[in-house]
């Protein structure tokens, strides 16, 4: 009758494990591409299915316990006071459990942290809300000489349900793309079969590089440099995307990771052709600064669309900001004060507080644009047409 019970319990057991099992499965965590994934995957699964194992144990003789000797059917209670073998085994079974976790754990978590003998090194700087990728060495190459920013590509009018394409109830009436707020200009690029570190930091708040596919998740903190790597395996060439996963602001939503892994040929072909691009954005840009502007409506209107894409995230469209971080630029005396132009000139390009340095991020066409722009818009009425060459002047 013993026996027959036990089974039972056995069998419920098992069929507990199967069917969270089978949950897990629609709602856990992602088994991932990379073998550090797998083994992150797996290490979770062993504790779930540890943990279900001491639930059922211990609720399933909590319920026995409170139906077998209920008061109604007579039974006394126990008149012992301790039980020295009672408190031995809650001590030493709990003991023994928390080893059996620990040591599979800590395999996994120092093979997680192991950065070491990597074949490609790249600093992932996070900022309001962007990140910016600097790949610092390759094989044998130690100066790779090639870093861009990624940013959503989403148009702001769209997530904002602003302007063309949006009905009066603010409903949009456009065909949303399949990777909707998951999409970025320019993806991180990697090769696959290949050790890649990532150098992970901020510099303005922190953020978090986090890639579930990879089971890499870490924190991009001003000041701190951390470590994580990972390794797609050759034959899982493909887009692979994530997200920042620490609260950093405003539009910590609007700062997708998308990550390609290619085959160590066609990664080698890319980076070739993306260091020649670079190359010639370079030129484009220093040539930029012989432009000039017929007039500030010229500029204004080609200002509208880089403020727009690169400053509205923090001074807002319509040029009120998000003070005291993001102050405003409508009515304000650097914006709105012609003796001031000078100083928003240098802030722009050497940055101020949370404001980055976006000297050789945006062209002299495009700083000279945007100044142009936000000295004549909202109100504001210097009458200033900036040209590049004023930018580089300064």
């Amino acid at each position: 009758m013993r026996s027959t019970h036990i089974l039972r319990s056995g069998t419920a057991l098992f069929a507990m494990l199967m069917a969270s099992s089978a949950f897990a499965t629609q709602l856990d965590m992602t088994p991932g591409v990379t073998e550090i994934s797998q083994k992150v995957f797996e290490l979770h699964r062993f504790m779930l299915y540890i943990c279900i194992a001491i639930g059922v144990g211990v609720f399933g003789m909590m319920f026995y316990s409170i139906f077998k000797h209920r008061k109604s059917k007579g039974v006394k209670p126990a008149d012992f006071h301790e039980s020295t073998l009672v408190e031995v085994i809650w001590t030493i079974v709990p003991f023994i459990i928390l080893i059996v976790m620990a040591v599979p754990a800590t395999r996994v978590l120092i093979a997680m942290n192991d950065s070491s003998e990597a074949d490609i090194t790249v600093r992932v700087t996070g900022s309001q809300w962007k990140w910016h990728y600097e790949y610092l060495s390759y094989g044998e190459q130690k100066d790779v000489g090639l870093s861009f920013l990624s940013i959503l590509s989403t148009p702001r009018d769209q997530y904002e349900r602003q302007g063309k394409g949006f009905s009066s109830a603010n409903t949009p009436d456009f065909t949303k793309h399949p990777n909707y707020l998951l999409e970025v200009d320019k993806p991180l690029v990697i090769p696959t079969g290949k050790k890649v570190r990532f150098l992970v930091t901020s510099d303005d708040v922190i953020h978090a590089w986090w890639v579930p596919d990879f089971a890499v998740k870490k924190d991009a903190i001003p000041g701190f440099i951390n470590e994580v790597w990972t390794n797609v395996p050759v034959g899982k060439e493909g887009f692979y995307r994530g997200r920042c996963a620490e609260l950093c602001g405003k539009d910590h939503a609007f700062m997708p990771i998308v990550v390609e892994a290619k085959s160590q040929v066609d990664f080698d072909k890319w980076l070739v052709d993306a260091k020649v691009k670079a190359e010639e954005e370079a030129k484009a840009a220093a040539s930029s600064a012989d432009y000039k502007f017929a007039d500030i409506a010229e500029a204004s209107k080609f200002g509208e669309e880089v403020y727009n894409g690169k400053c509205a995230a923090c001074h807002q469209v319509t040029g009120v900001g998000l003070p005291p971080m993001f102050p405003a630029l409508k009515g304000s005396k650097i914006a709105s004060v012609k003796d001031q132009l000078a100083t928003q000139i240098g802030i722009l390009n050497n940055g101020k507080n949370a404001m980055p340095a976006w000297k050789g991020v945006l062209t002299p066409k495009e700083m000279a644009a945007v100044i142009t722009y936000t000295r004549n818009t909202w109100g504001n009425s210097t009458g200033d047409l900036v040209q590049p060459s004023d930018v580089v002047a300064k």
